[in-house]
C-alpha cells in the first residue's frame, strides 16, 4: 500500500510550548487514513518537527504501508532524513535515529519539502497541539470516535475545516506515539518437545529451535524499525534474541523480570505427572492465578515483575519499537496488560514456539494488541 504522510511541528518561543501534528492520506490524497497530534511541553521547533515525522511514520506503519511519500515544511528535517545534511544538534540525534529506524521498515520512503501553505492539514493539528501545550485545559483527548475503529476504506475523509478525532487503537482515545513491543517466544528445546514444564531450568535450543530463531530473525530484519532487543536471561531466550540482534545490528539487553514462571517441584514434569503428584493443588493452580506450585511462583507474582519490566522498557525506550524475547507466561501477561483482561485469558491464549505477538502501550494510558501468535515465517 502507498500512502502520503504530511507532518508538522512548532514551538511558540523556540523553545516554548510545543506540539506536533501528522496526517496519513491515501496515495491519491482522497482519503484521510490516520491522524496524530500531541502537546509535548517546552521544546524547540526542530524537536517538534521531528516528533511529528516520527508520529506520521508510526501511523503509516500501523496501517501496513509499504511505500511512503513524506511531505514537510521543515527543510532541515527533510534534508537530514534524505541524508544530504548532517545531524549535529544533540537533541535531534536520538529523534533522527528513531525516525530512520521507523523508515527502514518500509520498502521505500521519499522526503519532499513543501511550503507551509501546502502543509495546512498537519499545520492545523500542530497548532491545536501547541494550544494544548500553552494551556493544558485546551485540547485534551477527545472522546473516542466509533468511526475511527472502522477500516480505512469505510471512513469518510475529514473535512479540511473540521479537526478529526486523534487516531487511536480501537475506541480508547489514545494519542501520541506508542511504545510497540514485539513479543517473540523462544525456539524449541528438548523440554518443549517432551511437553514438560520448563520454567527456571536452562535448556538450550535444539537444532529445530535454532532454525526457528533464525527464521524469526530474518523476518524481523526484513521488517526493520526495531530500536532495541531485550531478553529473558535464560539460554533459550538469549539464543533466540542473539539471532535477531545479529541481523538487526543491535546489542541484547537482559531483563531478569522477563524470565519464565518458577514451577518449583513441577519443573521438568509433564502435565500428567504434575497432576498425579499434587492432584488438588494442580487443579486449583489451573484456575487460580494466586496459587503457587510447590516451592514455585504464582502467576500473580509473575504479573507484578512483568509489569515492572514493561514500565522500565517504556521509560527507557518510549515511542520506539522494542523486540522482547521471553517465555509463554510473561508474553501472555504483557498481552493481558495491553487488553486490560481478567486472569482467565492466561489459560486460554495459545502461543507457539518462536511465535510473534505485538502489543502497544501509549503514554496517556491506553494500550492495544495488534497481533497474536504469528508463525508464518517459520
Amino acid at each position: 500500500m502507498k500512502v502520503v504522510v504530511e507532518a508538522d511541528g512548532g514551538s511558540r518561543g523556540n523553545p516554548g510550548p510545543a506540539g506536533y501534528g501528522a496526517v496519513v492520506f491515501s496515495a491519491d490524497r482522497a482519503e484521510v487514513l490516520a491522524e496524530a497530534k500531541e502537546a509535548i511541553g517546552v521544546a524547540t521547533n526542530n524537536v517538534a518537527e521531528y516528533r511529528g515525522l516520527v508520529a506520521g511514520l508510526t501511523e503509516a506503519a500501523g496501517l501496513g504501508a509499504a511505500e511512503v511519500a513524506v511531505f514537510m515544511d521543515s527543510k532541515l528535517v527533510v534534508e537530514q532524513m534524505a541524508g544530504r545534511w548532517k545531524v549535529k544538534h544533540p537533541d535531534l540525534i536520538p529523534l533522527h535515529t528513531r525516525a530512520r529506524a521507523l523508515a527502514s521498515q518500509f520498502d521505500h520512503v521519499r522526503y519532499t519539502w513543501i511550503p507551509r501553505e501546502k502543509n495546512s492539514h498537519a499545520d492545523r493539528l500542530a497548532n491545536q497541539a501547541m494550544d494544548a501545550a500553552a494551556n493544558p485545559t485546551v485540547g485534551k483527548p477527545a472522546a473516542a470516535n466509533p468511526a475511527a475503529a472502522k477500516p480505512a476504506a469505510e471512513r469518510p475523509a475529514a473535512p479540511a475545516e473540521k479537526p478529526s478525532a486523534p487516531t487511536a487503537p480501537g475506541w480508547t482515545g489514545a494519542t501520541g506515539t506508542p511504545t510497540r513491543l514485539l513479543l517473540l517466544r523462544h525456539g524449541q528445546t528438548e523440554l518443549s518437545v517432551q511437553r514438560r514444564y520448563s520454567g527456571r531450568g536452562n535448556p538450550p535450543l535444539t537444532d529445530t529451535g535454532r532454525g526457528q530463531a533464525e527464521s524469526a530473525a530474518r523476518y524481523l530484519a526484513r521488517r526493520g524499525g526495531i530500536a532495541a532487543v531485550i531478553s529473558s536471561p535464560l539460554q533459550r531466550c538469549r539464543e533466540t534474541a542473539d539471532a535477531a540482534a545479529k541481523l538487526l545490528h543491535l546489542d541484547v539487553s537482559v531483563d531478569e523480570e522477563l524470565t519464565e514462571t518458577d514451577f518449583g517441584a513441577w519443573e521438568g514434569l509433564t502435565f500428567t505427572e504434575a497432576a498425579e503428584r499434587d492432584p488438588q493443588l494442580h487443579r486449583r493452580w489451573l484456575k487460580d492465578t494466586s496459587t503457587k506450585p510447590p516451592g514455585g511462583e504464582s502467576f500473580d507474582a509473575v504479573q507484578q515483575r512483568v509489569l515492572a519490566a514493561r514500565d522500565r522498557i517504556i521509560a527507557e525506550h518510549g515511542g520506539t519499537t522494542v523486540l522482547v524475547v521471553s517465555h509463554v507466561t510473561p508474553i501472555k501477561t504483557l498481552l493481558r496488560l495491553a487488553l486490560d483482561a481478567g486472569p482467565a485469558i492466561l489459560y486460554r491464549l495459545h502461543l507457539d514456539l518462536a511465535s510473534l505477538s505485538i502489543a502497544e502501550f501509549y503514554g496517556d494510558g491506553p494500550a492495544s494488541v495488534r497481533l497474536v501468535n504469528q508463525t508464518t515465517y517459520l
